[in-house]
């Protein structure tokens, strides 16, 4: 009996901005000196109040204009709230309700793959684990992070790897991101689901923080 695939994938991406997202510390997650480019409000300190860094916005509008995306008229953003050490505030600041992009599409070998939505939120601190105890870099916390969300119409590993790597170059090409996937600048996650009948969609099962290295 043969088995029908359908994945979709959530890829997140670190914007290149010098700032990060609601705060002026210097966007560079890659800094080796741990928690050095900190202050109040990505630090999560009570009282602080967060600014919106615009050219963020920016490149997510042109990142949905390439993917013929709708562009919302308006938008707003969420409280995602969970407790874990690598999120000082106890929240994180997303998008649920109103991405800034929606209902787009970007083909692939002549096939049409549905772009769902673009969203915008604030990526989070660094752990590193030791043997009895952890680490938390604050350096990472706060820089702006765009999230990806396709339809599950990927029917194959190599169509979900061709759609990364289109994505890769629209990225680069735009000066959105330089997507590089050893650095951590572009994580994926697949929802996939196998089912009999190719009209339904089966379980499904995510994998998250794919990462790897793609050769054009």
């Amino acid at each position: 009996m043969k088995y029908h695939p359908a994945i979709g994938l959530e890829i997140h991406v670190e914007l290149d901005t010098k700032s990060k997202m609601f705060c002026s510390c210097k966007n560079d997650p890659e800094e080796k000196k741990p928690n050095t480019n900190v202050c109040p409000i990505c630090l999560g300190h009570p009282g602080t109040l967060p600014v919106i860094n615009k050219k963020a916005i920016k490149k997510v509008i042109k990142t949905g204009l390439a993917l013929n995306c709708e562009i919302s008229k308006s938008f707003w953003f969420d409280r995602k709230n969970y407790f874990y050490p690598d999120l000082p505030k106890g929240y994180q600041i997303s998008q649920h309700h109103t991405p800034i992009c929606k209902s787009g599409f970007l083909k692939i070998s002549d096939k049409k793959i549905r772009v769902r939505e673009i969203h915008l939120e604030e990526d989070t601190c660094k752990l590193y684990h030791k043997k009895d105890f952890s680490l938390v870099d604050c350096n990472r916390s706060g820089v702006p992070l765009m999230e990806l969300v396709t339809e599950p119409d990927l029917a194959s590993g190599q169509e979900a790897k061709k759609f990364s790597q289109e994505f890769i170059l629209i990225l680069r090409r735009l000066g959105i991101s330089n997507a590089d996937m050893e650095k951590g600048q572009m994580r994926i996650e697949a929802n996939v689901s196998v089912s009999k009948d190719p009209k339904k969609l089966g379980t499904r099962t995510e994998l998250k923080n794919i990462k790897g290295t793609f050769s054009f």
